[in-house]
């Protein structure tokens, strides 16, 4: 599992979760997209809105591996901002690659690219 030296740990300040210590040695949690609906509590959105920024400060428009990025965090935006860069995609391997779609970005986090790219 590549370790992404230098991306933030969680959100400063609270205990949202952004990278993981180790491998689960009974594999990868797997990854899903989850639903954001509407009424998230502003955490919520805080915590999306900064992962989402340190992804583009790590790898704007290039694949990287899913690696130490946490699942749970990272399922938030999977399936809309963040895709599968491969064909086949294992969504429970550490190994997967990643990419940003970043007009999705663009309409979803605006303030993040806005002018950019």
């Amino acid at each position: 599992m590549i370790k992404h030296r230098g991306f933030p740990g969680r959100l400063s300040g609270t205990d949202f979760q952004f990278t993981i210590r180790r491998a689960n040695p009974k594999g990868a949690t797997p990854l899903t997209r989850r639903e954001r609906f509407r009424d998230r509590k502003p955490a919520d959105r805080r915590a999306d809105t900064a992962f989402m920024r340190a992804l583009l400060e790590n790898f704007w428009d290039q694949p990287f591996e899913r690696g130490n990025l946490d699942a749970g965090r990272l399922s938030w935006l999977f399936g809309r901002e963040v895709i599968a860069a491969e064909d086949p995609f294992d969504p429970a391997s550490y190994d997967a690659l990643l990419v940003i779609d970043l007009d999705v970005v663009r309409q979803s986090f605006p303030d993040l690219i806005d002018g950019a790219g």
